[in-house]
């Protein structure tokens, strides 16, 4: 966003010759278990392994498991949704190409550019939460080590080729499933009695106020919290671009990833409910600098598990640095694919030899560097604001998602084309995509909505609600200055082709 150049040059789908890069493929070399893995894998994480027992607290365990059912749902949708798109066009722009094609060249703009700062932001997250992790075994050394040695394994291997970016998430997300599935075994022994002492039944959720605390309020505000633990589910839309066979990958991914995340989220949020009760206070100090109280140690630690902490502290470390990769795999593409279609600089759209993105992947490795950086200055409140606006970002692409499919199967069949011709069909068609852009709207308003609630300072209510107005600026400033307009279902591009893709 150097300059106009590149705001006129994405004001059209189809940019003249001279605003693309000369045709260079991405390679397709993710596998089928690349890909149900990466589905997968990108949902779970700290949002899991930590904030699931502040959830059971401040909702109870009726509350917290409703919550996540809902957005678990949500999610469903939004992936049949993209599973529809990305198996009729798998290319690497995902988002930014679909919006663009199919609700405005403008809209397509402010998506790509807001989901490159969302991962590009989030690799820097990651490097923080690493060293925090670090502490556990070696508190001495300083923290900026760590990160920097992190970064610097995060970029080889997306530097070296995009199967080694494959086989890498392959294994941190299977480290993740397995620690799950061993969790939930466990705890269904212990809750049925047979480990760890007598069964609890249904104790823990006849205590004080459970199954559900606070109410509505209550479950509104894990409502939030599970969407942001599921962030990273829509990753297998931009790995598309590079699928072995993505019109049968694709879907099967897409097919298996609800009913993995009903099993794991769903799973463990029950079973931490039967096995905690909500008024136990170390639930609340779940955080990164605190492993010992996660509720997984916890239960582990109650079934006699060894070294139960510094496991589940390995395990974290691994879901860190899974989000950290798919953070600078997932920008990297962004950028590259907003380069191909004119959004960007054309230096951001050249390949090397090995068919990565080096420009790309090098620019995004600075701006994850500089806004670390921004956490050791002063008391980091610039990077506070950084992630708070990469926090929203996440559900502004999840509606781009909704909305964008909405007018894909409605200009796919007023232009005269059978919808049973579709590779794969999602399903609850038009409902599901209208349900899950209203539930992605309650989200984002409600971000904060205790600040509002409460007449809370402009600064704190700025702070959560900031990636809004960006994306906004974004989509705006785009608009104003190319004059692009919504685009004509009629004349919506369905040309199963995109810049830099083979077809």
């Amino acid at each position: 966003m150097q300059s106009n150049e590149f705001l006129r040059q994405g004001s059209a789908m189809n940019s003249t010759p001279d605003a693309q890069v000369p045709a260079e493929n991405l390679r397709r070399g993710l596998r089928a278990r690349h890909l149900n893995m990466i589905a997968i894998g990108g949902a779970i994480g700290t949002g899991l392994f930590l904030a699931s027992g502040g959830s059971i607290v401040k909702a109870g365990p009726g509350g917290a498991l409703l919550a996540y059912i809902l957005i678990g749902f949500m999610v469903f949708l939004l992936m049949q949704s993209l599973g529809e798109m990305s198996t009729y066009l798998p290319v690497a722009g995902a988002f930014e190409e679909y919006s663009t094609r199919f609700v405005s060249p403008s809209f397509g703009f402010a998506t790509g550019w807001n989901y490159w700062f969302n991962w590009a932001i989030t690799v820097a997250a990651e490097l923080v939460a690493a060293s925090i992790v670090m502490k556990y075994w070696l508190p001495d050394v300083p923290a900026w080590i760590w990160s920097a040695v992190f970064l610097a394994i995060l970029f080889l291997i997306n530097a070296l080729t995009v199967s080694s970016f494959g086989e890498s998430e392959f294994w941190f997300a299977s480290i993740k499933v397995v620690t799950v599935i061993i969790f939930l075994g466990i705890g269904i022994l212990m809750i049925m009695g047979i480990l760890g002492g007598k069964s609890p039944g249904f104790e823990n959720w006849t205590v004080g106020e459970a199954p559900f605390v606070g109410g509505a309020l209550g479950v509104l505000n894990i409502f939030m919290i599970a969407g942001f633990s599921f962030q990273g589910t829509e990753l297998i839309g931009v790995a598309a671009g590079e699928a072995e066979q993505p019109e049968k990958t694709i879907p099967k991914a897409i097919r298996g990833v609800f009913f993995r995340i009903l099993l794991f989220y769903i799973g463990a949020i029950a079973v931490i409910g039967f096995l905690l009760p909500y008024t136990d206070e170390r639930l609340l100090a779940s955080e990164l600098d605190q492993i010992s109280v996660s509720p997984f140690t916890l239960i582990f630690d109650n079934a006699g598990v060894l070294a139960a902490a510094a496991v589940m502290n390995a395990v974290i470390l691994t879901s860190i640095l899974s989000a950290g990769n798919s953070g600078m795999y997932a920008s990297t593409r962004m950028l590259w694919a907003l380069a191909r279609s004119g959004k960007a600089p054309k230096m951001f759209g050249k390949l090397n030899k090995h068919d990565i993105p080096m420009n790309a992947l090098i620019a995004t490795t600075i701006i994850g560097a500089l806004c670390f950086l921004t956490s050791l200055i002063g008391d980091g409140e610039a990077y506070v604001w950084l992630v708070n606006a990469s926090g929203l970002a996440g559900f502004i692409t999840w509606m781009a998602i909704a909305w964008s499919h909405f007018n894909f199967r409605r200009a796919y069949v007023k232009q005269g084309n059978d919808v049973k011709d579709l590779p794969y069909k999602a399903a609850l068609f038009p409902l599901g995509p209208i349900v899950a852009m209203v539930m992605c709207a309650i989200v984002i308003l409600g971000q904060n909505y205790e600040a509002i609630l409460t007449n809370a300072d402009m600064k704190a209510l700025l702070s959560s609600y900031i990636g809004l107005p960006l994306f906004l600026a974004l989509w705006g400033g785009h608009k104003l200055v190319t004059k692009s307009k919504k685009v004509n279902l009629l004349e919506a591009n369905l040309s199963r082709t995109a810049p830099g893709v083979d077809e």
